[in-house]
């Protein structure tokens, strides 16, 4: 069973948590750093990756950014942009001593990606695993309310007029967005691991001010988040993995398959949003083979 370290890094003025699975040793194997969803989801579901550590002989590396988990932070609405969790990522790195790397990002994490690659130049990162990440909030928000239009009238009334009203407390409202998560966010199976079902803290005004007030009405600091047309600059060779019910549609997922210029794309079937957990034995046999390839 690998080591499992916990520690805090200072970080503008507040505590960042990382939890370290694992121990690097002189075996070729570069580190794995992950990057949660939100913002504002902690990294507990990462934890399904802990195998990983053991399986491959890995250091793994994830973390709760500022706003959440055991980083939470709130009252600072000014603080949830872009710049500040990129920093953060840096800072993490400096901290440990990840001169080299390999990442996965979940949803906003694979965001974090992208805008890593393209406006920080990824320095040392052999690979990214963008797991159910977007490249552009704009098509984001598209294929979200074409998706509302194969929900019930009922729901579809209920999200129409909060969008209307801008009011998104509504009973019905609210009724029809589990819904919505139901069938493109939420785990897929049924036994689900500890770590996905342990409380948490999640960091709602991160996710509102930093994204909004769900997932298909971007309308904080990333909803000008647009680099389908820089997608080409990305030099990190990319693995995307998406499942076919998942807030990443097959179109948002091909978008960076399409664009990034080494790149693999897997669509898992019977996996929603977080496919490292819908699909966790197969993903990881994906995973350790795409590190593997790349710590060359």
């Amino acid at each position: 069973m690998a080591k499992i370290t916990e520690g805090y890094m200072p970080f503008h003025g507040y505590q960042t948590y990382y939890r370290i699975v694992g121990e690097q040793k002189d075996n070729g194997k570069t580190p794995l750093i992950c990057l949660h969803g939100g913002p504002g989801s902690t990294h507990n579901y990462f934890e399904v990756l802990d195998n990983v550590a053991d399986d491959d002989d890995r250091m793994i590396i994830m973390y709760d950014q500022l706003g959440c988990g055991k980083s939470y932070l709130d009252g600072h609405p000014e603080m949830w942009t872009q710049d500040l969790w990129l920093d953060e990522l840096d800072a993490l790195r400096e901290h440990l001593g990840l001169d080299e790397c390999h990442i996965i990002g979940q949803s906003w994490g694979g965001m974090m990606q992208i805008a890593y690659a393209i406006e920080r130049g990824a320095k040392g990162v052999k690979s990214f695993i963008i797991s159910s990440g977007h490249p552009s909030s704009s098509l984001w928000a598209r294929e979200g309310m074409r998706r509302i239009k194969m929900m019930t009238e009922e729901d579809q009334a209920a999200i129409n007029d909060a969008l209307e009203r801008n009011d998104f407390t509504g009973e019905a409202y609210l009724k029809a967005v589990d819904n919505y998560m139901d069938r493109y966010c939420n785990y897929w199976r049924e036994d689900l691991p500890e770590c996905c079902t342990r409380p948490k803290k999640s960091g709602g005004e991160a996710y509102l001010y930093g994204w909004g007030p769900n997932e298909f009405v971007p309308s904080g600091t990333l909803k000008d988040f647009e680099y389908i047309d820089r997608l080409h600059e990305i030099k990190v060779p990319s693995l995307i993995m998406s499942g076919i019910s998942d807030l990443c549609s097959p179109l948002v997922a091909k978008t960076m398959a399409d664009e990034i210029p080494d790149t693999k794309w897997i669509l898992w079937e019977r996996a929603r949003h977080t496919t490292f957990v819908d699909r966790h034995d197969d993903y990881c046999v994906e995973l350790i083979k795409w590190m593997n390839e790349y710590d060359k």
